[in-house]
């Protein structure tokens, strides 16, 4: 059975998903899965239902590659999926049919070329982070919980438990603990919060 995916934005015409429907349609597909989302967007339900619906020896048919997948990496990981079932996929613009030797070939350069920018992109991360720590402003990232240091000693001084500071600003009831711990700062409830040396010993282990 020839199948096929057609996508567009949040941000575009309904019109140019009509546009796929048909150019899918006039490709022999059977039956369109359609959805208007991000290509971003983590959970791409219609496209996950067509992944499922997928059966061996059918095709899957897409217009353009841009449809199909967020990046080559993405695209290389949804042709596995297929593949595993023994689907083909034909990408109407580029010419692709991976049920060809031609057109395995094309993604095998695919995924050399994603293979190669995510090195490319890495060596040039580490370069600049060498640089930045030459020039002495690399610093690395500031712990999450460090950076509300101010904001839990507020809330300690406000008479807040240790667990409702950890959950009001999402970080660990053991953080909320060093950190109060390190400013000595109390967090007993009443006319007395915020008194120095306040910690329970078992707190200042954590």
């Amino acid at each position: 059975m020839i199948f096929g995916y057609a996508r567009t934005s949040t941000v575009e015409q309904v019109a140019g998903l009509e546009a796929q429907e048909r150019d899918l349609k006039d490709a022999g597909a059977e039956k369109v899965f359609m959805e208007q989302i991000s290509a971003v967007d983590e959970k791409r339900p219609a496209l996950a239902a067509a992944l499922d619906f997928a059966r061996e020896g059918d095709v899957f048919v897409v217009t353009k590659i841009d449809r199909l997948a967020r990046s080559v990496a993405d695209l290389l990981v949804i042709v596995e999926k297929l593949a595993a079932k023994g689907v083909a996929l034909k990408i109407l613009s580029m010419g692709v049919d991976t049920s060809t030797s031609v057109g395995k070939l094309m993604l095998n350069v695919l995924g050399a070329v994603a293979e190669f920018e995510r090195a490319i992109m890495l060596e040039r991360q580490r370069e600049g982070i060498a640089k930045a720590r030459a020039a002495g402003k690399f610093k690395g990232r500031t712990p999450t919980a460090r950076a509300k240091a101010a904001d839990v000693i507020r809330l300690a001084g406000e008479g807040r438990k240790r667990e409702e500071i950890a959950h009001e600003l999402g970080i660990g009831v053991a953080s909320v603990y060093r950190l109060l711990a390190a400013a000595k700062v109390g967090t007993n409830s009443g006319p007395h919060a915020g008194k120095v040396n306040d910690l329970l010993p078992h707190a200042v282990s954590e």
